[in-house]
């Protein structure tokens, strides 16, 4: 996984590339403190440019919206498409995640 963060507006927005897996959690857990710690009320994650998610990258989002959350901010998953998407459908994410196109 590679992350690159920057503000736009009053959001946060971390771009993830390539793909997000297990062996990631580490540097995940770093992207989540920056999105927590930013003290913004708006996160976004764009996950136009990530090619996969395994289950433990989808866990890892689920647990960034509950951090987001604890955090009185909103996190916004955007862009995700192809297997990423696919993903997100399959397992209901909307139901749990705020996702635009």
């Amino acid at each position: 996984m590679k992350a690159t963060t920057n503000i736009q507006q009053d959001c946060i927005v971390v771009s993830l590339s390539e793909r997000l897996m297990f062996s990631d959690h580490e540097e995940f857990r770093q992207v989540l403190n920056a999105l927590v710690e930013s003290d913004m009320n708006c996160c976004v994650l764009d996950l136009h440019d990530l090619l996969s998610v395994d289950s433990a990258g989808l866990g890892m989002l689920v647990i960034a919206h509950e951090e987001c959350q604890s955090a009185n901010a909103n996190l916004v998953i955007r862009g995700a498409n192809g297997q990423v998407r696919r993903m997100l459908e399959l397992g209901r994410f909307d139901s749990i995640l705020r996702i635009e196109s």
